[in-house]
Parts: C-alpha cells; structure tokens; sequence
C-alpha cells in the first residue's frame, strides 16, 4: 500500500478521501488555491501547497502543477477525485512519466469513453443498446440542422466531451433547435474546451439508472448493484437512491452484465460507473464516467464497502477478494445540499457560511468539505454537503433523511434545502417511480414560497431569541447580582411589557412580551401563550412549553435575525426587526440590470440600440458550472453596455442599462 496520498481536488471529496487514507495509515497531501488556503481538507492534510489563483483553469486544473505539487510533498499516488481532472487522459499520463501512480483507470479508457461518440460507437460494436441519434464526426450546423430533422423532437443536444449536465440541452422544437445548439456548444467550450455535440432522441419518461463498476487488474470485473439518480435539476442529480427501486429483475440483471460488458470492452481497471436511461421495461447506454461518482455513498450504505480503499489496493495492484458482488443490505438514499436559490431558477448562490449544521443520528452519514465560517465562492460547484440515509426498507431510508433535512440549519447563503424537503415528502417520490421530468412535472407544489409560519413557529422562534438574550445576560455559573440585571423590567404592580417586532417576507408580527422569571407571557395577533424554554441535548436544541404542550425545536439565532425548525413540520427564518433602524432603501431601478451573482460573461446577446421585450435574455453569466441567464426586466430600449465577453464581474455589477419604452436616449458601450 502507499506511504502518501495526494488528492488533485478539493473540499468534500478531498476530505472524504482523506478520511480512508488516514484510516489506512496513508499520510494526506493536499494541494489548494489561494481562495482555498484555509478550506477544510487543506486544515485535514498532513501536508498542503498553493497551486495556483482561485479560478480552476489556473489551479486545480493545472496538470503540471499538480505533479510538481506530488514531487514537491514526496507523493506516491494521485487520486483525482471528481471533476476538474478526473477523467482527463492526460493527468493519468503524466503520472506515469513522473513515476506516480494514478489511482484511476488508465489513459486508453478515459479517453474512449470520455468522448462520448466515439463511446456509443465502442458500446454499439460490444451489443450495449443505443438511444437512436447521431454521432457522427461532421459537426456542421447545417449537417446537425438536417438530422435532428430525421431525429425527429424533441431531442437532446449533448456536448461529446461532457458530463454534468454542462453542454446539453432539450429541444422540443425545430425552431429552437439553432439557439439551443449555440448555447449548448458555448457551454461546452467553456467547460471542456471542445465544442462538439451529439444528438439523441429525447425519451418522453426516462428513468436515470447507473450501475457502479469495481475491476482489478487481475480480470475480476464486477457490478456492484444499481443506483436511480432520476432527480435532476438541470440535467444535474440532487437526490440518489440504492438500489433503484422498482426494476423488474430482468432489467436488473440485464443492466449489470450490460455494465460489465462496457468495462470489458475498454479494459476498464478501478471504479467507474455505466450510465442508462431505462423507460418502458428497456434500457440505453447514456455513458460511462472513468471516476468515482459523487453518489458513491449510497453503494457504500447497501454493500459495506469503502470504494474509496478499493480504488487505492487496485491502484496498489492488489486483488479483489470476491469474485461475486456482496449481498445488498437494505436501502440508502442521498440528498445534495447545495448553496443554490430554487425559487430564482436554481441560480447559485455566494457568501459566508455563518452557521452550518447537520444532525449526526444513527443511519445519516454527512460527507461535506465546508464548515461554518467559510465563504462560498463563485469558483467551484455549489454543493456544500451530502447527506445519505440508510435504512433496511426504502421508506426507512427516506424517512430518516427527511428527519435529518428537518433539523439541518444553514445560515449566510441560500440553499436548496426546502426543495429536498419537498421532493422527499412528495407521494411521486415516496409512493411512485420518479423519472428525470418529476421537479418539471411538479414544480408547483415542490418550488413554491413556504406558506406563513403557523403559531408554534413564531412563539419558537420568540422563545429563541429570548433565551439568548437570558443567557447573554446571566452568563452560565455567573448567578445574577440584583435586580439590575434582570431582563423582565421589574415594576411595583408586575412586570413590564415590551415588543418584539419579527418579520417574514413582508409580514411584520409584532409580540408583546411580559416575563416572569423562566416563563414569558406572549401576546400574539390578540392571544397570550405562557411559553418556557430550555436548552435540550443537541447543538441549538430547545425544548418549548406552550400552555400545556411541549415540543423540540433547533433554533439559530443571529445578529439581526432568527431560524427555526420543528419536527415533521418545516423550517422558518424571521428578521428580527430593529425598532430605531432606518427604513430599508428603495430597490434599484428596473433600468439597470445587474448581476445576481460574481462570475464570468460568457456572452452579450444584445446591442446598443436594440428594443427588447421583458424576459429577454441580455446577458449570459457563467458561475459555478452553472449558465445563468440574465433577463430583461421591462420593455425598452438598450442604452449602455458595461460589460463583454470574458469579462469578470462581481455581485450587483450593472451590466446593461435600459432607457423603458416611451424614453428616448442615446447610447454607449464599452470599447
């Protein structure tokens, strides 16, 4: 086995890794950007060196660097991880010129199944059922115009060299087909550096069904179960699930030899995973990813084994010990918590992780590269953590994971977490066979603005912020010297009365508040509750009494504002409002379209001059593999352009000013 590990990645998967290296006695190496220099698999590594400034194209995905980085810290192996390099031939090649072993497959595999025409040719030839389409070498958009034609829509464009959902696009129609083709191939340059393109028919309910490949260099080649990653947000997963539930064992067993085959037919070695798209009791080769899968958890929950040890003794040269698959035991189901706005189109969002928390319970596993205190940047994907569930039945499994998702807490950035709530609580998911189209399908229910905070909530969240306050005062063991410093403002005839003022939206409710001691006396729309409050085992826990009831809540309270979360229920987030604050500014006028978000202008599609509609695409950003599209506000006319392609922008840079309808102006843009 090796003495010294260096993972060529960073945050959860980097520490993820670390954690099996550490428990082989592999000592950790770590290389890191300079916005990456106090993440947290730099402060878990053994040994750590800047590679590089904060955007991927002059760090992490700087091979040489990286392998001078293995030279410099006396590394014996590489583990790329996902991403960045993982399945870029030319990493695996380099190692071996630098006498480092690559912990992956070899370049030969990568590179037939990492294009992913070449690929479906190789799978045609192996007898592994194709979705028809087109994969041909002429990449002319007249020749693409005219066999999407004999395709037929819809249809899935889909980058050669990608993966991620990064380059693809559905069209439903041939009018859309040559927008859709450009932006597909500008996404696809941008992440790949290749722009070509295949086509696809495009299934009307696919299931996504992958099947996770473990081979040694010895001949053992094996299947280990299946995973349903058919909960997708731009063509990218968010919950997975193992086994994928409700497969006839015919379609079972087909797709594990059907995987098989695929490894065999690349001489695969190490771990990898074979992509299909199942619907109607058939299966199709989507494609293979020559790395280790960011669901990999869930094989892990239902087989036992640690894929990542078995990564490192294949790349050691060691043999599998078994040549059948290990029995499956039970259920697992993984959800990603990612910093991402649903209800503004997914959009990624930035900023410090002011606090960040996740119930560790029996059958939840949390894999995360982040911590509270951390800035979420626009350099890297947006995923801050992934919490897995494992349970002997598939409603164990996800009865768990929602009760985790109930008392998780993240405070400083916008988060996915509601929706993930939302799908595991929806009956298509919990009772049916969910298909890639299930959030479109359901977008309304699962998307929608929380409804107002129910009673229990609000008093929660008041007891919260009073019992802060309580122990800010009176500080553990200090006692309380006098009745200056009591809180409940002591009065001849009883005790005084006073506001608190929280807000929800644009909901402001006011709480009268008298206190007695540990029990407060709050008045709320006309009703007064007697609530007490005490700290409960587990970080920001609260055991509430209202009246006669009681009932556990985790709580978060921040300067300015307060998070709760009950049980079963939901989670809330109110502002504690400032009664000697200014009112809030005036919102920026719709003349000015701004950015949303720091990242890269990946295209203006607008000239000065130009009259445009409201909802207009203006200007396509470029954050967090993810393209953002910004949008006119209102109709008008195009006045001034500050930004072009290329550029670097930062949150609330103003992009394009608009002169509205009816206004005449003249315009400028920048040189």
């Amino acid at each position: 086995m090796f003495r010294s590990l260096l993972v060529a990645n960073r945050g959860e998967i980097a520490v993820r890794i670390f954690r099996t290296a550490r428990r082989l006695g592999i000592s950790c190496l770590a290389v890191h950007s300079e916005a990456d220099a106090t993440s947290l698999h730099v402060a878990l590594a053994d040994h750590a060196l800047c590679i590089g400034p904060a955007p991927a194209s002059e760090s992490y995905l700087r091979i040489d660097r990286i392998v001078e980085a293995a030279r410099l810290l006396g590394a014996e192996a590489i583990h790329p991880g996902y991403g960045f390099l993982a399945e870029n031939p030319r990493l695996p090649e380099a190692c071996a010129e630098a006498g480092v072993v690559f912990v992956g497959p070899s370049a030969a595999a990568i590179r037939a199944m990492g294009d992913k025409a070449a690929a479906k040719a190789l799978m045609a030839a192996a007898g592994v059922p194709l979705v028809p389409g087109y994969h041909g070498e002429d990449q002319d958009d007249a020749v693409l115009a005219a066999e999407a034609l004999r395709i037929g829509f819809p249809l899935v464009i889909k980058a050669c060299a990608g993966g991620g959902g990064r380059g693809m696009r559905v069209v439903e129609r041939a009018e859309a087909f040559a927008d859709a083709l450009a932006a597909a191939r500008r996404e696809a340059a941008a992440a790949f550096g290749d722009d070509r393109v295949l086509l696809e028919r495009h299934l009307a309910r696919p299931r996504h069904v992958e099947v996770q490949i473990l081979a040694d260099t010895h001949g053992t080649v094996l299947a280990l179960s299946s995973r349903d990653c058919s909960i997708q947000r731009r063509h990218q997963k968010i919950i997975e699930e193992a086994p994928a539930p409700s497969l006839p064992d015919a379609i079972r067993s087909g797709l594990a030899e059907a995987a098989v085959a695929a490894a065999r037919a690349v001489g695969y070695v190490n771990a990898g995973t074979v992509e299909f798209i199942v619907e109607d009791e058939r299966f199709h080769f989507l494609e293979m990813n020559t790395r280790m899968q960011v669901e990999h958890p869930v094989t892990e929950a239902i087989t036992g084994l640690d894929l990542v040890e078995w990564q490192l003794r294949i790349a050691a040269g060691e043999k599998l010990p078994f040549a059948s698959s290990p029995p499956v035991r039970g259920h697992a189901v993984e959800a990603r918590l990612c910093a991402e706005d649903p209800l503004e189109g997914w959009r990624p969002a930035t900023g410090q992780l002011l606090h960040f928390a996740v119930p560790l319970v029996e059958g939840i596993r949390v894999d995360s590269g982040v911590r509270a205190g951390d800035a979420v940047t626009p350099f890297y994907d947006p995923m801050l953590a992934k919490i897995i569930a494992h349970g002997e039945t598939r409603a164990e499994a996800i009865a768990r994971l929602r009760a985790a998702l109930d008392h998780t807490i993240v405070e400083g950035v916008a988060t996915n977490l509601d929706a993930l709530r939302a799908i595991l609580a929806h009956p298509g998911f919990t009772e049916g066979v969910p298909t890639t189209g299930f959030l479109a399908q359901h977008e309304g229910a699962l998307l929608s603005p929380p409804p107002p905070a129910p009673t229990e909530a609000i008093l929660a969240a008041a007891a919260a912020v009073l019992e802060a306050q309580r122990r800010l005062a009176w500080p553990e063991g200090s006692g309380h010297r006098g009745p200056w410093d009591r809180l409940e403002g002591w009065r001849l005839f009883g005790s005084a009365r006073r506001t608190l003022r929280l807000r929800e939206g644009s909901r402001t409710i006011p709480l009268a508040i008298a206190q007695s001691g540990h029990v407060w006396e709050i008045t709320l729309e006309g009703d007064t509750h007697r609530v007490e409050a005490y700290e409960a085992e587990g970080e920001g826990d609260l055991r509430v009494r209202v009246g006669d009831r009681q009932f556990r809540t985790r709580s978060l309270v921040l300067p300015g504002s307060v998070a709760v979360s009950l049980p079963g229920a939901g989670r809330w987030r109110f502002a504690i409002v400032d009664a000697l604050s200014p009112p809030e500014g005036d919102a920026a006028g719709d003349d000015r379209v701004a950015s949303p978000i720091p990242g890269r202008v990946a295209a203006v599609l607008c000239s000065v001059g130009d009259v445009v509609s409201r909802g207009q695409t203006l200007v396509v950003i470029e954050a967090m593999k993810t393209e953002l599209r910004i949008n006119a506000p209102v109709e008008g006319r195009v006045v001034r352009i500050d930004v072009a392609p290329g550029d670097h922008v930062e949150e609330g840079a103003e992009l394009v000013q608009l002169a509205p309808s009816g206004e005449a102006a003249t315009g400028a843009v920048r040189e």
